[in-house]
């Protein structure tokens, strides 16, 4: 969400006043909140026992035709004043407001951000407190679907009973640029992957009879320049790679909407482009739902329309004119957009509204649970937790009457959390105050859940001593002075901009390299959107990657690294070993002019993404992806393929061969013998299993088909060469432990949506 009026100045929101009271729990909701669904006499589409599509015939055959502009142009729903105030009838604070037709029986929609909670926006007078995931690449580090649709269920919950029924969540751009300071809200770099994830989170959501988006549809990949960067890239590339993502997460959870991006791809804004919107969304993927505009990405009125943006957001706010109210009225006068259009463009809106629910079940706003909300995402946090380096097993850590120093990133105190609109106002508040920014994309909010108190309550026998890390030689003497040292190190990310460098800000390097010098076993934890470069790695003897842990992170760290659970979570990025190693080593474009158009070149790695590139290139990462340690060990055997039907099926054994119960991620990687795809191989399927001591299971994977294929454009659909293809099992694309070769015949796999 969100525009460049954003980072204007002069309209700087004072979401840095956050700190009021939180707003009292069943605060009085607005009209029509709470009316039951009926089907009176002469309103046939209110019938829920009519499907989705039949209701909303009904419904447009019913509407005049400013009830059909009313549907498809929306409002900012919170105030930034001077230079604008929310219209009547939104509630404060939140990303969008859309009229309802009281007439006909549909609800207004109100819209919330996002994934990892529900957000406050602009200058609200209060902030609810409401329970915050951890970040969406924490979320999918746990490689267990499962668990990410437990967490879309509650924060779906948390949405409508803040009065919401449309949740501009589900994140799934492919993480090409890994100083992208929105990585955080992402599902990693692999489009099996992060759409399995991220379909997951959005089928949780859906659940509460609300609308998800799914975003930001495409190929949305750096915050730098983006109003107006040009993705360019081939159609096959993109089909392989992040239209892949969406489609697989697309199937695995029916969003109701999809909101189009803000910038370009190839030479056309993404709200205005035929072949993303028409072409592959509507037609190739037969997609019955709305696409939304991100807010301050509208640029034009029929050409708009015309290429299948259905709804304008909050155009009132922050495009340069209402394209979808005024402009769209003249252009249908003038026959530059059609009846018929206009007719679609209503059908599909009302149509997701029917479908999700929200006609039949609106929302009231009621109580919330945060402390059960936070148990949620303390799960969640745990299990996406990454053991990457552990060292003579020093970790988990067996506290005693020790002397134990505690070091860096406000950990006596909260955990850090991304910026920008996806920011929850926590349930306690602010752990720190004051941090710069202070407005927009600010401010930096640190929950409070600390992890040196979480710690100090599983070992009351220890001595623990805390330090800021500011000054690196008073670490030093600390750390020479106690018997374990645990520094904490973190990097602020945020919507709008991305990092300079992949190396931790703050002089956080020379903190850490101070802490390991003095010698003593040594523990680094770090709470990131995404990979960071380690020149102190060789020197510590474990490392955590904590993410951005959300709510209760605090709490969760503590049990990570005490061995209370254990270290579960997989890498879903690879983490290279500097930026010399990645596809474009400089950032494209230029923070300090915003609005220059500029391009970037994705056919330098194509579908080549994160380890794809890699291994392609012959290139060692830092760390792989995949990669993550365990408390415990397990090993892999009998592996076996099948194929029937052109379907191929991956089975093998999975083995706790440990002295404690833990959980693995076993994954299957393909690989043609004959060679010709974007990189030598790619991720095929997983499965996250849990063993006691000494147990086995079996697991038995069916690989999608599309993962075996070619985007053929001549024939405008997916092909699988006949041949031989090598099926690797490993614990990460780096630690291939057993192989298979298996013949697959050639096939056509269809164009649409998979049900």
């Amino acid at each position: 969400m969100n525009s460049r009026l954003w980072r204007a100045s002069a309209l700087a929101l004072t979401i840095a006043t956050m700190g009021a009271p939180a707003l009292a729990q069943g605060h009085a909701g607005h009209a029509g909140h709470g009316a039951p669904a009926a089907a009176p006499a002469g309103q046939p589409w209110l019938d829920p026992k009519l499907d989705a599509d039949a209701r909303a015939d009904l419904a447009v055959k019913a509407m005049t035709q400013d009830e059909k502009l009313t549907l498809v142009y929306g409002y900012f729903g919170a105030d930034m004043k001077p230079r604008y105030t929310r219209i009547e009838g939104s509630l404060p604070g939140s990303a969008g407001y859309v009229p309802g037709l009281p007439r006909l029986g549909i609800p207004a929609q109100f819209e919330t951000d996002a994934g990892i909670g529900v957000a406050t926006q602009g200058s609200a007078a209060q902030f609810r407190e409401r329970t915050a995931l951890p970040s969406g690449m924490a979320t999918t580090a746990t490689w267990n679907p499962a668990l990410a649709q437990k967490g879309g269920a509650m924060i779906g919950k948390e949405a409508r009973d803040s009065g919401f029924n449309v949740m501009l969540a589900g994140g799934v751009n492919l993480v090409r640029e890994p100083r992208n300071g929105r990585n955080f809200e992402y599902g990693g770099e692999d489009p099996l992957l992060a759409g399995v994830m991220v379909g997951a989170q959005i089928k949780g959501i859906q659940s509460n009879n609300i609308v998800s988006t799914i975003k930001h549809y495409a190929l949305n990949a750096q915050e730098t320049g983006r109003f107006v960067v040009d993705s360019r890239i081939g159609d096959a590339d993109a089909r392989t790679s992040d239209l892949l993502a969406f489609q697989i997460a697309m199937e695995a959870s029916d969003p109701h909407s999809v909101m189009c991006a803000y910038n370009r791809v190839n030479g056309h804004y993404a709200c205005e482009n035929d072949w993303l919107l028409n072409k592959v969304l509507k037609q190739d993927w037969g997609y019955k739902g709305y696409v939304m505009s991100d807010w301050g990405a509208v640029h034009s009125g029929a050409k708009s329309v015309n290429a299948g943006l259905d709804q304008e957001s909050a155009g009132d706010a922050f495009d340069k004119q209402p394209f979808l109210a005024g402009v769209l009225k003249a252009d249908l006068a003038s026959g530059a957009v059609s009846q018929a259009r206009l007719d679609d463009m209503a059908r599909r809106i009302v149509r997701s509204l029917f479908a999700s629910g929200a006609v039949d079940h609106p929302v009231k706003i009621a109580p919330i649970d945060l402390v059960a909300n936070g148990k949620v995402s303390q799960a969640d946090a745990e299990e996406g937790m990454v053991l990457l380096k552990n060292d003579k097993g020093l970790l988990p850590l067996a506290l005693k009457a020790q002397k134990v120093a505690v070091i860096g990133a406000y950990a006596d105190v909260g955990v850090l959390s991304g910026g920008g609109s996806s920011q929850v106002y926590p349930a306690g508040g602010r752990a720190v105050q004051g941090l710069e920014p202070k407005t927009w994309p600010g401010p930096v909010i640190y929950y409070p859940s600390s992890p040196l108190k979480a710690l100090q309550a599983r070992a009351p026998q220890a001595t623990f001593t805390y330090n800021d890390g500011k000054d690196p030689a008073a670490v030093a003497r600390l750390a020479a002075q106690s018997d374990l040292v645990i520094v904490f190190a973190d990097q602020w990310t945020t919507e709008s901009e991305d990092v300079a460098s992949l190396a931790l800000p703050k002089n956080q390097d020379a903190m850490i390299a101070a802490a390991a010098k003095a010698g003593k076993p040594t523990v680094v934890v770090l709470e990131t959107g995404g990979p960071v470069t380690m020149p102190w790695l060789n020197d510590v003897g474990a490392v955590l990657q904590a993410w951005f842990p959300g709510t209760s992170g605090g709490e969760a760290i503590a049990r990570v690294l005490t061995g209370e659970v254990d270290a579960t979570g997989r890498l879903p990025v690879t983490f290279p070993a500097s930026e010399a190693q990645l596809p474009r080593p400089k950032l494209d474009g230029d923070p300090k002019t915003p609005d220059a158009l500029f391009a970037v070149d994705y056919s330098i790695e194509g579908a080549a993404v994160g380890y794809k590139w890699f291994d392609k290139k012959g290139l060692k990462p830092l760390f792989p992806f995949g990669h993550g340690l365990s408390y415990t060990r397990f090993a892999y055997s009998d592996l076996k393929t099948s194929t029937t039907d052109g379907q191929l099926t991956v089975a093998f054994k999975v083995t706790n061969t440990g002295k404690r119960a833990g959980k693995d991620v076993p994954q299957v990687y393909v690989s043609p013998k004959a060679g010709g795809w974007e990189a030598p191989r790619r991720l095929a399927g997983f499965q996250k299993v849990d063993l006691a001591p000494g147990a086995s299971q079996t697991v038995t994977l069916t690989v999608d088909p599309r993962l075996l294929a070619t985007w053929d454009e001549k024939a405008h659909g997916w092909k699988v060469a006949a041949g031989d293809y090598e099926v690797q099992l490993g614990a990460s694309s780096a630690a291939i432990s057993a192989r298979a070769t298996t013949a697959v015949a050639a096939q056509s796999v269809p164009v649409g949506l998979r049900k």
